[in-house]
Formats: structure tokens, C-alpha cells, sequence
């Protein structure tokens, strides 16, 4: 079976249908703005090997449809807020792309995305915190 739309085509329709902010853009609006909410949509492996942005949801690629429809199973509440901002990222921005833009098809309008990901978030010394960190946080 021949491949006839490669990962690189999907990547370029994804980014010129999707916001694309980057990671300055968010750092600037990080301490800020109560409406914006990082997504990290990386596989778990990759949050406990480097951590994650400070403050961001954790939801896997492979949930991330599932949890953001109200008629799955697997539904989380927390993306019924239409006053919240998501905007995802993931290693290099490519999968962050793919996942705005089926979230985009999903009917969802308050989605972008980080273009660079978090490799661009850590060359550009953004905060960073651990799993470990972000678990002390939650037993406070």
C-alpha cells in the first residue's frame, strides 16, 4: 500500500489551519492570564525523562480525543471550559499540530498549539517542573 499523504504533508495542513503561538508568546501570558491552559500531550516516558511546562495538563496523544468529547467514557471535565484557552504542545510541535486540528474538527475553537514544542520550551529556559514537583504541589 502506497503512502499518499506523508507525516510532513499532515504537519503543513495541520500548522496552516491552526494557531501556532510561540514559546515567548505563552511565557508572556503565563503569570497572567487565567484563561490560558498549557496541554502537554506527550507520552508519560517523556515527562518523567525531561518534566513538563510548569502548570500544564497532562494528556497522552493517544487519549486526548477521548477525554475532550462529553459523550465518551473516558470524558474530563475539564475541557467543557469554553473560557479556557488549550493550547497544546508536545516534543517538537508536529504531534501538537495533528492534535489542535483534529480538536479543531472536533467542533473545539479555543485550541493552538506550541510550534517548536518543548524542545523550544527548554532551549529557551521556560519553567520546567518535575512529575515529582508537580506531585509534592498536589500533596500540599
Amino acid at each position: 500500500m502506497a503512502i499518499i499523504k506523508g507525516h510532513k504533508v499532515l504537519v503543513a495542513e495541520a500548522m496552516a489551519q491552526v494557531t501556532t503561538y510561540s514559546v515567548a508568546q505563552v511565557v508572556a501570558r503565563m503569570d497572567n492570564d487565567p484563561t490560558l491552559q498549557l496541554v502537554d500531550i506527550r507520552d508519560i516516558r517523556e515527562l518523567t525523562a525531561s518534566g513538563t511546562a510548569a502548570g500544564a495538563l497532562h494528556a497522552p496523544r493517544g487519549m486526548l480525543e477521548f477525554w475532550v468529547d462529553p459523550d465518551s467514557p473516558y470524558h474530563k471535565p475539564v475541557f467543557d471550559d469554553e473560557s479556557k484557552e488549550f493550547v497544546l504542545f508536545c516534543g517538537a510541535g508536529w504531534r501538537s499540530a495533528l492534535a489542535a486540528k483534529a480538536l479543531q474538527d472536533m467542533g473545539m475553537t479555543n485550541v493552538a498549539h506550541i510550534g517548536g514544542g518543548f524542545a523550544d520550551w527548554q532551549a529557551s529556559n521556560s519553567p520546567i517542573e518535575t512529575l515529582a514537583e508537580r506531585a509534592a504541589k498536589r500533596d500540599q
